[in-house]
């Protein structure tokens, strides 16, 4: 479930070419800012009023930039967008059809395939969200160890060095990631997969797969409080 074909519907993006040539999904993003250093420099099709606008930015038809966006760029947002106050969208950032970045959100050396949303509070660094991913509010896709050295994943049994120092997180088509996760550097999700809310994830989720947390909850009477 490393290949780009493992994870994700390859026509449900235009940015596919990037993948090319690559035997891991994650070699993808080693690439992206080499393939937005194409992009010419375009002024934004129209006036976004509040909203701050880098020159090497392309937006599609139909989306909505709201005020207090800022989008440094290089970026491509694809058509019928919605990109919501206060959203950060910093360098090297792919954006599908249809997809939506919410509030206070920030992006980072992503791609996202279209109809993919990120709409409330969440961190996606040097990350890729397949077809319809989804995350909650407040999910954070780690993207940097604490210690020196690069992201290592699971393949086969042994730890292969990504040759990435930072890299977020791989999630398959229609995986949904519940509020305030966290996606631990290097986190890999199937297509399907569920991660439920507050659950700290690391490593691998197969396609269909839910992780979920096992804590026992404990309910007691309530006392009124002495005066």
């Amino acid at each position: 479930m490393f290949k780009a074909e493992d994870l994700f519907d390859l026509t449900q993006t235009e940015h596919a070419a990037l993948f090319d040539g690559c035997e891991f999904a994650w070699e993808a993003l080693k690439k992206i800012e080499a393939y937005l250093s194409k992009v010419a420099p375009q002024n934004p099709p129209k006036r976004f009023p509040g909203a701050s606008i880098g020159p090497r930015v392309i937006i599609g038809e139909g989306t909505e930039v709201e005020p207090g966006v800022l989008i440094k760029g290089p970026a491509i947002i694809g058509k019928n967008c919605q990109i919501r106050h206060n959203a950060y969208l910093r360098e090297n950032v792919i954006i599908g059809d249809g997809c939506v970045v919410g509030n206070s959100s920030e992006l980072k050396n992503a791609l996202l395939f279209n109809g993919a949303q990120v709409p409330h509070y969440n961190y996606i660094g040097d990350s890729i969200l397949g077809h319809k991913a989804h995350l909650g509010a407040g999910v954070k896709v780690s993207n940097v160890k604490l210690f020196p050295g690069n992201i290592e994943v699971e393949v086969d049994g042994a730890p292969r060095d990504t040759g990435l120092r930072k890299f977020g997180a791989l999630l398959g088509d229609g995986a949904e990631v519940g509020c305030n996760a966290v996606l631990n550097p290097g986190s890999i999700l199937g297509r399907g997969a569920v991660v439920y809310p507050n659950v700290f994830w690391r490593g691998i989720l197969p396609a269909n797969m839910i992780a979920k947390n096992q804590a026992e909850i404990e309910v007691v009477v309530k006392r009124p409080r002495e005066s």
